[in-house]
């Protein structure tokens, strides 16, 4: 007796190279403040150049709070065609139906299983160690404010592998002959970026 076999579905790194043009993640995490508050960092997250389209910040996040958050993400119906995310208990009904309105396809991840929303864990590791680690915060305000000056150095001068060593705003090649290379601080002195300049 001959078995009909059924052809492999794509595995899910196929799927998230297939869709990458297409496909966001978002996710929360927590910073804690010099007087032990907790702040909550939302996070939406380009796949195709690793781009943060969206942040921020707030000490109650709601389902209606994070629905809104989503709107701004995405102006004028510039939308994704697929939604990454957990399955957190603040992307309730509200938030569910939210996308839904916006016509948003949402893909879950497995329950505990984080290395299915690889990119965006990865940027909120980064933002860990390279920012937040070495900072104090003191209010929801300096968080935006540090936030703010972080990822202006994250999309116009960190490197990634990923990208072939390039930056997700693509950067230009400045040839020796522009002059000598000059480190500039960025994101208060914590990083820098380096440029030839003319003497």
């Amino acid at each position: 007796m001959l078995r009909c076999r059924k052809p492999p579905s794509q595995t899910w790194r196929t799927f998230l190279e297939n869709h990458a043009q297409q496909l966001v993640s978002i996710d929360f995490f927590t910073v804690p403040t010099i007087r032990f508050q907790v702040l909550y960092v939302f996070l939406v997250l380009a796949h195709d150049r690793r781009r943060i389209l969206h942040f921020n910040v707030t000490t109650h996040p709601t389902a209606d709070w994070t629905g809104q958050q989503l709107r701004e993400a995405f102006p004028f119906a510039q939308l994704p065609r697929y939604l990454l995310r957990d399955r957190d208990a603040i992307f309730g009904d509200d938030f569910r139906e939210h996308v839904r309105d916006m016509g948003i396809c949402e893909v879950l991840s497995a329950p505990r299983a984080p290395w299915q929303r690889a990119y965006i864990e990865r940027v909120i590791g980064s933002v860990r160690r390279e920012c937040l680690d070495h900072m104090i915060v003191f209010h929801e305000t300096s968080l935006r404010r540090t936030l703010t000056s972080y990822f202006d150095y994250y999309h116009r001068w960190r490197t990634h592998l990923s990208l072939g060593k390039d930056a997700p705003q693509p950067r230009a090649i400045h040839p020796p002959e522009m002059g000598s290379v000059v480190a500039l601080p960025l994101v208060g002195g914590l990083h820098h970026r380096y440029e030839r300049r003319a003497a």
